[in-house]
């Protein structure tokens, strides 16, 4: 009799695992990420595809850096690789941002272009963007979900992807 409770305690305590929401959902989506994950300089790439027809059509491509402050804020600085401005990055300080990191290391992102000059009652550009996080917090993935071009009154299609990493050492 023992041996069979012994076999029927052993069997329930693998099945029931199987058996639980935890097994079945992955477990918990708390990967441990939080804003602090997202502290000091990354360089990105972005590559952006606009449909045909409309202002900038496809395709772009950007690249600068990102200062994240470790607290949900972070400054950048871009180039675009058909800037008729002028050879040059945004100015620092120009370009602002929040984010917002989940535990499961999703997240968003609001960037914020601050264009001066544009005509009154349109947007000075806003960036909204969805992220995952990789390689502990040094590969950032993005996918632009909005874009408000500076100078209009609403939205654009796009198709915009980019991708930051860390720049400093692995030691940090």
């Amino acid at each position: 009799m023992t041996r069979w409770l012994a076999k029927a305690t052993l069997l329930g305590a693998i099945a029931f695992p199987a058996f639980s929401g935890a097994a079945w959902g992955g477990g918990t989506d708390d990967f441990g990420c939080s804003n602090a994950m997202l502290k000091g300089e990354y360089a990105f790439g972005v590559i952006g595809y606009t449909p045909p027809g409309l202002p900038n059509g496809p395709p772009e491509v950007v690249t600068g850096i990102k200062v994240f402050d470790g607290r949900g804020n972070f400054t950048q600085r871009d180039y675009q690789g058909d800037n008729l401005a002028g050879p040059d990055f945004a100015p620092p300080g120009q370009e602002t941002g929040t984010h917002q990191v989940n535990s499961d290391c999703t997240g968003s992102m609001v960037i914020n272009l601050n264009v001066p000059s544009v005509p009154p009652g349109t947007s000075p550009g806003v960036i909204d963007i969805m992220f995952v996080i990789s390689d502990g917090g040094r590969h950032i993935h993005e996918v632009v979900s909005q874009f408000t071009p500076p100078g209009s009154s609403g939205p654009a299609p796009t198709q915009t992807s980019a991708d930051d990493w860390k720049v400093a050492s692995d030691k940090d």
